[in-house]
């Protein structure tokens, strides 16, 4: 970093660990998701289907916890001089990929859950707590949400696909230390 490069202002560390607890729990119910769906019904199907949306409803309170710190906390502004190197097209993009996160963190779960209401299968977390139908049972409204899960979940990890390219670009080619305001340690 050259003298006329400002210090990079870092993350609470609350912030950087809800990132990325967010970060793998998101890979990790999106790998499952995709592995159970194809599976034949059986016990098996079943288990996995409840951890599949006993994640959905941690991601859903992690999401709360995420957004919670966020209003009460400010993020540190972007660098002067790595905003004022990045085109607009690239600013507007910055924004509008963490704004649909942000919005899919619960949008993804809370339509997960409606569609498992409607289908007339209830969320127990964790085998002990049930949790309340979000809608009436309804096999026809579960058809039509069904579909809007599995979209609205691909639509995320197209953006956070789009989000860590847009880190690696600050990482490989930009090298502006962009990735240490979030990232662990000093």
């Amino acid at each position: 970093m050259s003298s006329t490069t400002s210090p990079i202002i870092r993350y609470h560390g609350v912030a950087v660990l809800l990132h990325w607890l967010l970060a793998a729990a998101l890979i990790g119910i999106f790998v499952l998701g995709s592995y159970m769906a194809d599976l034949p019904f059986s016990p098996r199907r079943l288990q996995l289907y409840s951890w599949h949306k006993w994640a959905g409803v941690v991601i859903l309170l992690l999401s709360a916890l995420r957004l919670l710190w966020r209003l009460t906390h400010r993020p540190p502004a972007l660098p002067a001089q790595i905003e004022q190197a990045m085109p607009r097209w690239q600013a507007i993009a910055h924004h509008a990929t963490h704004h649909g996160l942000y919005l899919l963190f619960f949008a993804v779960p809370l339509i997960g859950w409606a569609y498992s209401s409607a289908a007339g299968f209830p969320i127990v977390l964790f085998g002990a707590l049930p949790l309340p139908d979000f809608v009436p049972v309804s096999p026809a409204l579960a058809e039509f949400i069904k579909p809007w899960h599995e979209l609205s979940a691909v639509a995320m990890l197209l953006l956070a696909g789009l989000h860590v390219a847009g880190a690696l670009k600050h990482v490989v080619i930009d090298r502006d230390g962009l990735l240490q305001r979030m990232w662990f340690g000093r």
